[in-house]
């Protein structure tokens, strides 16, 4: 389990193919932290270390992972953001991420709002039902609130921190990002489906704030 809030911005040495997946190294000064067998959140990607030696570890991606996430695009040299698991004694901040990103979405727009930024990410339709306006989404790992919606897309804002201690730096529009939605949202959909209620599809229409 992840908050969603970024300890360090890795950088991926390498991506090396395996038998349907692949083996990232990444450099990262929390690397002297990390054992085999630790689970960390790469991209908001939960993986398990498989090797962790001086500033870099190792980590391998199932074909599934590699399908479904951002993962098995990364190219050497790629800033990755990363966060081990919340600690029972902890404070607990952002929101609950499990590390299961439910779909890729694609940066659509970024602007500026004095020393703030707003991030436009669209998603596949089938997550509609998922999101809220004001509710939690994780993008890339980091926990965000939805300020903006529409049938297909979000509006974050992006404190100044954030936005310099995560790989948000460097976006540029139609970077594919991995989005994972809220998990209490899905457990009401599922709740509903198994009660016989049809979830509807939102219509088109303009972002609201």
């Amino acid at each position: 389990m992840f908050t969603g809030l970024v300890e360090a911005v890795g950088e991926l040495v390498e991506r090396k193919p395996t038998s349907g997946g692949c083996r990232l190294r990444i450099a990262t000064a929390l690397a002297s932290e990390l054992a085999a067998g630790d689970s960390i959140a790469v991209n908001g990607v939960c993986l398990t270390v498989i090797l962790a030696e001086g500033q870099e570890f190792h980590a391998d991606v199932g074909p599934e992972t590699v399908r479904v996430t951002t993962l098995g695009r990364l190219s050497r040299g790629s800033h990755v953001n990363l966060e081990r698991p919340l600690r029972a004694d902890s404070r607990f901040g952002g929101h609950f991420v499990q590390g299961h990103v439910d779909a890729i979405g694609h940066v659509e727009e970024l602007r500026v709002d004095l020393d703030f930024h707003w991030l436009t990410v669209s998603f596949p339709a089938q997550l509609a039902p998922f999101f809220v306006s004001k509710g939690s989404i994780a993008v890339d790992g980091i926990s965000l609130t939805v300020a903006g919606l529409g049938p297909d897309r979000f509006d974050v804002q992006v404190v100044p921190f954030t936005m310099e201690h995560t790989n948000l730096s460097g976006a540029h529009i139609r970077d594919a990002v991995n989005l994972e939605c809220d998990m209490v949202g899905k457990y009401v959909i599922r709740a509903a489906e198994l009660a016989g209620l049809t979830i509807g599809g939102l219509r088109p229409g303009n972002l609201t704030h």
